[in-house]
């Protein structure tokens, strides 16, 4: 037999009130009937049955567990590259403290909320590169975005879809993700200034990839700080950045993925741990266990039967 609960302070303490208790009892019923010159042998019937029924209390108390049940035990491995768009216009100020930086921040309470996912990283600008293979050392993960910021690569023309591509490449040829559930998670204005390749988004329909694309900015937008100015067109205007929603709702949908729009409280991101964990893969372990089951009741049924024969034997105390 197993037990849930360990005997605990508590459990001392009713038994000692109750032997106290009933020690006092006993003790002042048979130094009456002394002194009435009877037998008070009858609180002794009445002693063993309270107290059988304190230890069955207890022993419920204490989650008794034993026989055993045969259950199977899926585990299923979860791998998911996150896509970061790291381009000027990520800078822009319509989301606090600016939309990559909200990014940042998301990714870490991501990482939190999925302890079990694999995650690597992708950074998209004009050029894409991988910051972080898939890994479990989630705490590396989260030191690693902390220093992103978007001026690790030189500016100019945001290529979304290459950096999709390459995320693509690690996850097909990485033989550690053959049994798992993998999936793409991409953050970004939406800004895209080159085109994506239909085989290219093909190629995830096919293998059961799916593409979340998260929008990060407001249809308003906002202009992006250069030093003390702001970023300018050809004309000397002041370029105001806007979130391009439509894009990535298609780009989600051309591959039977999912569009999330960020929002500026971070709640979306249990909306897309909850997508992340929906998605259905292979096992990668099963195994049968054996499980012991609390039987608590049993001795509680018990106890308060004695407790019910309590109330209705009676038995008399002194014999006059």
């Amino acid at each position: 037999m197993n037990w849930l609960y360990h005997f605990s302070r508590t459990e001392f303490i009713f038994i000692f009130i109750f032997v106290g208790v009933y020690t006092l009892y006993v003790w002042r019923t048979f130094r009456l009937a002394r002194q009435l010159n009877t037998s008070a042998w009858g609180v002794v019937p009445k002693f063993f049955l309270r107290g059988s029924y304190l230890t069955l209390l207890i022993i419920a108390l204490l989650g008794p567990s034993f026989g055993e049940a045969e259950s199977e035990r899926t585990t299923t491995g979860h791998d998911t590259f996150l896509v970061v768009d790291i381009s000027r216009s990520m800078d822009a100020s319509d989301v606090v403290p600016t939309r990559l930086e909200r990014v940042k921040y998301d990714i870490q309470q991501l990482c939190d909320t999925l302890p079990a996912t694999r995650f690597g990283l992708v950074l998209a600008s004009s050029e894409s590169f991988v910051l972080s293979p898939l890994t479990a050392d989630q705490d590396a993960l989260k030191q690693l975005i902390r220093e992103v910021h978007s001026s690790i690569v030189p500016t100019g023309g945001t290529d979304l879809c290459s950096a999709i591509e390459l995320a693509y490449q690690k996850l097909i040829t990485d033989s550690s993700t053959r049994q798992s559930v993998r999936s793409i998670v991409l953050f970004s204005d939406g800004e895209n200034f080159a085109p994506c390749e239909r085989s290219a988004l093909a190629r995830l329909r096919t293998q059961n990839m799916p593409l979340i694309t998260v929008g990060v900015g407001t249809e308003t937008g906002a202009s992006i700080r250069n030093g003390r100015d702001f970023i300018r067109d050809d004309s000397r205007q002041i370029v105001r950045s806007r979130l391009n929603s439509e894009f990535l709702t298609n780009l989600a949908r051309d591959v039977q993925g999912q569009y999330i729009q960020a929002d500026v409280n971070g709640q979306y991101v249990n909306e897309l741990a909850s997508v992340l964990r929906s998605l259905k893969g292979g096992a990668i372990n099963q195994q049968r266990v054996a499980v012991s089951t609390n039987k608590y009741y049993y001795f509680l049924l018990a106890a308060l039967g004695l407790l019910l024969l309590d109330l209705i034997v009676t038995i008399r105390t002194f014999r006059l």
